[in-house]
């Protein structure tokens, strides 16, 4: 019986070693699933912002004139400044929420870019921290609006 008994004993204490190794692993595995879950989630990448070409294709119908940038500097009070800052420098009250704003008073800051394109980046928005003018505005006003963007680079 002895030896019955000893091949008893290390029989339990094998199963004991192979239940001990088991739960260890059952809890590695749920607290590496409670870490994972007080992660945010990733953050998807920004989609590629994309002009459309007819749209940048557009040209402005209305001339610069003072009449034209007075209209333009109102709607920049209004929906613009905040962001751009009151003289388009990028320094606006909300500029230090947001990456990259564009300081207008730099004269490579919009070369490149077209007044359709601008129009379409007003009347569309640009990702998630430009929002859209969308329908609020007339075309003219809009067009307007570019012109009096344009100015500052001028200045």
């Amino acid at each position: 019986m002895k030896r019955n008994t000893s091949k008893q004993s290390v029989f339990e204490k094998s199963r004991l070693i192979v239940l001990t190794w088991t739960l260890l692993g059952l809890l590695c595995f749920v607290f590496a699933q409670e870490a994972q879950k007080e992660q945010p989630p990733a953050k998807a990448p920004a989609p590629e912002y994309k002009i459309p070409p007819e749209a940048a294709a557009k040209v402005n119908p209305i001339k610069p004139s003072a009449e034209s940038l007075a209209k333009g500097k109102k709607l920049y009070g209004y929906d613009c400044a905040m962001c751009h800052g009151k003289d388009g420098d990028g320094k606006g009250d909300m500029a230090s929420d947001i990456k990259n704003v564009t300081d207008f008073t730099k004269a490579d800051a919009l070369k490149g870019r077209t007044d359709g394109e601008l129009f379409y980046i007003t009347r569309n928005g640009k990702g998630e921290d430009m929002p859209p003018e969308g329908d609020r505005a007339k075309d003219e006003d809009v067009w307007n609006l570019v012109n009096y963007i344009r100015s500052f680079a001028k200045k």
